[in-house]
């Protein structure tokens, strides 16, 4: 089969999946805890679980490992928490506790240490209905609202998923809820550890501050203003509702959420409860081989940006129906209000940016914003794509932090101080620039005509020179993870034409890293141990992340060094393409490094499909307008 016929292949598979509408999701995939704590959602408020019992057994049975664990991606280790959250909602589904994969499950619990080493937020669900002792959970008071944005601990200080997880879980805590589970789980409490519970894990001024200041505040029956509080932040959660009845666009927040509102005293048949129990549905998925489970997210704003560069990479034209209707799409979804995000943005222009999801307009993000605008490049046409471009432009460099970077959704939000809080032991709390949303800014800057004259662009270059690791690569926050990183550097690099010792030093360390099949592959616990940068089983994704690398930085050519390492590159996304598409199991889009990971099941399919698009270009066809031999024959 010749490269066209396979990239046709790709390419058909792709517009089979587009939706009416113009946009593409697929599915975004991450760990059972979704699914579990969706079940514990459902108990605590007193709502059946009968519509999804089965399904949700069969895909947290599903995902249950040999040794009985559960973990936070594919072939991680096993985790304690998130076995004792699939455990727990197993139990409240009716599957029998004497089970075989119960009893290896407990088994793994308690050689863990039981619920006494679980993160946090697994002893607030655990709390939650009496199976942890509330004075063992670190205090979140709810008068944090009353601090104003320069005052350290203040509401805006974390980061705009933690902010809205923070704000109900304050409201939570201080109401120290017990509800029925409905069964007993004191089996994974660990004899000899109970009082261990009764204890906030850590150690340090902010642990003294908890144990003998606040946890006695808590305690007194005279809490000035603790009433106030509660109804501020209250106020604050419904004011950030969102169209479809979520919060912030991911599970977190909209299920503590809920849970704060009913605490607050709003029944299951209110507007805004209503709203947002309704809308939990449309995150959910199900299916026979995968039965039924809650994402984290959804991603149909990125997912369509991609789907639009990779086929206008395979040579689909602007004109296409298909790249027409998800431009139209794209541009429908820009923002242009207010959000969060204008705290620290001072003198803040109309917003321009775009949102991850379908409805998450409070909390528009950098990243989408800069590759929709490299989409609306390749794809788009006309005036109102040049005023959609400019209004972009305008709010992304807005955005810029005073270290001449860009973060995801703020500016300026570093206060690592926060992780020094008995409650920060699980996932990322603030958000600070970091190379792969830099990258892709400047990536975005390059394609609207900007160089090295440009303030914007000269502060986000001196910023990737100064994070280039010593053998050439970059860190990855919101992929996994140098692989992923290295290649968005390299593709800002290059379409600024700037910066060749760095991107020679770059492609060398991707050469290195090339395993002996061809591809590239690197595991997520590179974000725990840097040593793995680069390390891993290869996965389509990877491969191509390095072959594009390769391609922007011009090494695809026979006279290159690394020609060789780019034809096995080459080769292995070819000989493992299936059906037109490719299966990949690893995990190797981010959530939040070290704890929470997710596998983007259109990310095996966009990123091969641009990366052998681009290698017929490059030397089967030229790159124009014309669509090639193959593609005409699919009628594009």
């Amino acid at each position: 089969m010749t490269p066209g016929v396979r990239v046709a292949d790709a390419v058909s598979w792709l517009l089979e999946r587009q939706s009416p509408e113009g946009w593409w999701f697929g599915e975004l995939e991450t760990n059972v805890t979704m699914t579990a704590e969706h079940v514990l959602l459902l108990r605590f408020l007193g709502v059946s679980v009968e519509p999804i019992r089965e399904g949700a057994i069969a895909h947290i049975l599903g995902n249950q490992r040999e040794d009985g664990s559960w973990g936070l991606y594919y072939e991680a280790p096993a985790d304690v928490s998130t076995t004792i959250e699939a455990y727990a909602a197993l139990k409240v589904l009716g599957v029998d506790p004497n089970s075989t994969p119960m009893r290896k499950a407990l088994r793994v619990i308690l050689d863990l240490g039981g619920a006494a080493r679980a993160r946090v937020f697994t002893k607030i669900w655990l709390a939650l209905f009496g199976k942890y002792p509330w004075d063992g959970i670190p205090t979140m008071p709810p008068e944090m609202i009353f601090l104003p944005p320069q005052v350290p601990f203040n509401l805006y200080d974390y980061a705009c998923w933690a902010r809205g997880t923070v704000a109900p879980l304050a409201v939570v805590i201080s109401h120290r809820p017990t509800r029925d589970l409905g069964v007993p789980l004191g089996e994974v409490i660990v004899e000899g550890t109970e009082s261990a519970l009764h204890r906030v894990q850590g150690a340090g001024f902010f642990w003294w501050l908890d144990r003998l200041v606040l946890k006695s505040y808590e305690r007194s029956p005279v809490k000035p203003g603790r009433r106030i509080a509660r109804n501020r932040l209250t106020q604050w959660i419904v004011e950030r509702q969102e169209a479809d009845g979520g919060w912030g666009g991911i599970q977190p927040p909209w299920v503590y959420s809920l849970i704060a509102l009913n605490l607050e005293g709003m029944t299951l048949d209110h507007p805004v409860m209503r709203k947002g129990l309704d809308g939990l549905s449309g995150f959910s998925l199900q299916d026979e081989r995968n039965g039924w489970r809650l994402q984290a997210c959804m991603s149909p704003v990125w997912d369509t940006a991609w789907a639009v560069l990779a086929l206008r990479a395979a040579g689909v034209p602007r004109s296409h129906p298909s790249i027409r209707s998800a431009v139209r799409w794209l541009l429908d979804e820009q923002i242009t209000g207010g959000g969060d995000w204008q705290i620290r943005c001072q003198d803040p222009p109309e917003c321009g940016g775009w949102a991850f999801e379908f409805h998450n307009d409070i909390y528009p993000d950098i990243d989408d914003t800069a590759l929709v605008a490299l989409a609306l490049l390749r794809g788009g046409e006309g005036d109102e794509v040049r005023t959609a471009l400019e209004r972009a432009r305008k709010w992304v460099v807005a955005m810029r932090s005073s270290n001449g970077a860009w973060a995801a959704f703020d500016r300026d939000n570093y206060r690592e101080l926060l992780y020094k809080l008995p409650f920060a032991d699980f996932g990322a709390f603030i958000d600070p620039p970091t190379e792969d949303v830099t990258a892709h800014v400047l990536e975005m800057l390059a394609g609207l005509g900007s160089d090295e004259h440009d303030p914007a662009v000269a502060s986000g270059l001196s910023y990737l020179r100064a994070t280039q690791k010593s053998g050439g690569n970059w860190f990855g926050r919101w992929g996994v993870n140098h692989v992923y990183g290295t290649w968005c550097t390299i593709a800002a690099l290059t379409a600024l034409r700037m910066g060749d010792d760095m991107v020679r030093r770059a492609v060398a360390w991707l050469v290195e890293r090339q395993n002996a099949d061809g591809g590239w592959g690197e595991t997520c616990h590179s974000y725990v141990d840097e040593s793995f940068a680069g390390v891993g089983n290869s996965t389509p994704s990877q491969t191509a992340w390095a072959v594009l690398s390769f391609q922007a930085a011009g090494v695809h050519a026979p006279d290159s060094p690394a020609y060789a390492a780019y034809q096995r590159g080459i080769a292995y996304l070819r000989d493992r393409q299936q059906r037109g598409t490719w299966p990949e199991a690893h995990y190797t889009g981010t959530g939040f490094p070290r704890d929470f990971y997710i596998n983007y099941h259109l990310y095996r399919h966009l990123f091969p499909m641009m990366a052998l698009a681009n290698d017929e270009a490059l030397h089967t066809r030229a790159v124009t307008e014309e669509p090639s031999t193959a593609l005409r024959a699919l009628g594009v």
